[in-house]
């Protein structure tokens, strides 16, 4: 079985980091995608415990010690790319790791800011090598993934379902509401998402969001788990 845990860290996860830690630890996931990770005294350290840990492939972007950036832990063997030459604002927001049989990449996309990171997603959605992509969108279906409409780039989102990939979590639980995150009005948003290829349908077994993390405050966002047999 490959299993993926997919968490929005809040901030590099501040003075929660080490309950943020055992939590990742105890879930025993294969592989971590961690949005908001920051290259700073945290993110060393969540390096150094994830090392400890089994956690020996790890691939961080290049973004600056205060920039809200995507990491990638695995226990798996795995080659790993970044986009810095891309030329693309906002590279510093993907990461992908190749463990032979499938992609994996880790997003963070950049919240109501013009970017052109879902071409480069799509593009890679219509290579021939099964891809899986999680972490934080900061986007959804309007209507769907939130009561209103104010979500930019859901046309992407369907450009997205147009290129073989599919939706884990609706793939499931269909039309279940479930938000990942909750405005301080309350109002709740389907922000993180992990959407497989088509071709991994049949081996799709679990993907849900562990909203008891959030509650306990550890961090505003739910983290997502995806296993595949």
């Amino acid at each position: 079985m490959l299993s993926v845990l997919s968490w929005n860290i809040q901030q590099g996860g501040g003075s929660r980091v080490q309950s943020i830690l055992n939590k990742l630890i105890n879930s025993k996931s294969q592989i971590l995608i961690l949005s908001e990770f920051r290259n700073n005294k945290n993110g060393r350290l969540i390096r150094q415990v994830l090392l400890d840990a089994g956690y020996r492939y790890q691939v961080v972007s290049a973004a600056d010690a205060d920039t809200n950036a995507v990491a990638i832990f695995s226990k798996v063997p795995c080659n790993s790319q970044l986009f810095n030459d891309t030329g693309l604002d906002f590279s510093y927001d993907l990461a992908l790791i190749d463990i032979g049989v499938i992609h994996i990449i880790g997003v963070y996309l950049p919240h109501k800011k013009k970017h052109k990171l879902f071409d480069l997603l799509i593009e890679h959605a219509q290579r021939d090598v099964p891809l899986i992509i999680a972490g934080d969108f900061n986007t959804g279906k309007n209507f769907i993934d939130q009561k209103g409409d104010s979500f930019w780039y859901t046309d992407k989102l369907l450009q997205l379902e147009k290129s073989s990939m599919i939706d884990a979590f609706r793939a499931l639980h269909g039309d279940q509401e479930s938000y990942s995150w909750y405005s301080h009005q309350g109002n709740g948003y389907r922000y993180d998402h992990t959407y497989v290829s088509q071709v991994l349908r049949p081996t799709l077994q679990a993907c849900y969001y562990e909203h008891s993390w959030r509650e306990e405050k550890l961090s505003d966002h739910s983290p997502m788990f995806l296993n595949l047999a």
